[in-house]
């Protein structure tokens, strides 16, 4: 990937080519219509640069957590595409939903009268709580609004599932099989699966699917292109010398002469302390470890078995992806990429 010249602050290379590639092949999964989920800036990675990239790929539907987010996605995408709120919809959230034709996933009883008392002729979204008890009608309330609601033809009925990573585990097909129940009978176009439902087979798949982590590289799909690289600017470079300590608390102690990099970013730039232990940062293919504790602006880096100074170290891409920093973070793949800071400059190539 091209990068360009490095400032004080880290370049993410974001891959359009591959977020459309990873997209393309989860819809060639399904015989049904596949919507992305572009909530969170796209997982961090920008919504409207990725949703545009999508939309003219052939994605028509698109999924936000806030009706902020549909506020920005509008703008860009114009008239056409359909933008799912899946927080549903507030009360201050009526103006934006019905000036910007942003269309409310209804997740509760109170929510449902807001809609008929407000936006009556407005499209809105059904959201089952199938037992993630998260967001969505519980099946005692659905059975109480079922005859009023059915009446009403919902743009979409969803629900979520808990576990669709683990291919095994038994709440997937509870909830299949609970989502069947409170589904039989509707119109209404329906949807199940995320990235891991796409994966779990047809019987999940109704209607309409929603990926989202598989589309920007993340597990469970196993076959994803790697979407983004991460390049950090060496900003100092010194000899440690032997017995000397680097960073917060003296917790590197050197024990040999060593040549140290310090990179600048931390974890203010979404760069976990806990990564500090396990990461590396590579400089022309070479695996260099952290020294020390990752700090809030700064990384030391031994750099000792490289040939020269460098002036840039990259913290992700082919040789260390985000599930296996994840991995070294205790966390997942989510987290880590919609935790990576507004201070990077984010360079988009392809599409």
């Amino acid at each position: 990937m091209p990068l360009s010249v490095l400032m004080a602050t880290g370049t993410m290379l974001i891959d359009l080519d591959a977020i459309i590639s990873n997209w393309l092949s989860l819809d060639a999964m399904s015989d049904c219509e596949t919507a992305a989920v572009v909530k969170a800036s796209a997982y961090g990675l920008g919504a409207v640069r990725v949703a545009n990239a999508l939309a003219e790929t052939g994605a028509r539907k698109f999924f936000v957590a806030v009706a902020e987010e549909g506020l920005e996605l509008r703008g860009n995408l114009g008239p056409g595409p359909e933008i799912y709120v899946l927080s549903g919809l507030l009360e201050n959230d009526l103006n934006m939903m019905r000036d910007l034709y942003l269309t409310p996933v209804i997740n509760s009883v109170e929510q449902m009268i807001r809609h008929a008392e407000a936006m009556q002729d407005h499209p809105f979204g059904l959201q089952f709580d199938t037992g993630m008890n998260r967001l969505g009608l519980e099946p005692v309330e659905w059975q109480a609004l079922r005859d009023v609601l059915s009446e009403q033809n919902p743009a979409i009925v969803m629900s979520h599932l808990a576990c669709a990573d683990e291919p095994g585990h038994e709440m997937n097909e509870k909830q299949l099989r609970l989502f069947r129940e409170m589904a039989y009978g509707l119109q209404a176009p329906l949807s199940l699966s995320n990235t891991g439902g796409i994966l779990l087979g047809p019987e999940y798949h109704f209607d309409l699917t929603r990926p989202g982590i598989g589309v920007y590289g993340g597990a469970p799909f196993a076959d994803a292109l790697p979407v983004v690289e991460l390049h950090l600017p060496v900003i100092q470079c010194r000899t440690v010398h032997s017995g000397e300590t680097i960073g917060y608390g003296n917790s590197y102690t050197a024990s040999r002469d060593i040549r140290v990099a310090a990179v600048s970013a931390g974890y203010a730039d979404g760069i976990f302390r806990s990564l500090g232990q396990n990461a590396e940062l590579f400089a022309d293919g070479h695996a260099c470890p952290i020294a020390g504790r990752i700090s809030m602006d700064i990384i030391c880096v031994d750099i000792s078995e490289l040939s020269e100074d460098p002036d840039s170290m990259q913290f992700m891409g082919s040789m260390q992806g985000i599930d296996l920093l994840a991995d070294h973070a205790g966390t997942i793949g989510y987290e880590l990429l919609t935790s990576l800071g507004s201070r990077y400059v984010r360079q988009y190539i392809g599409a």
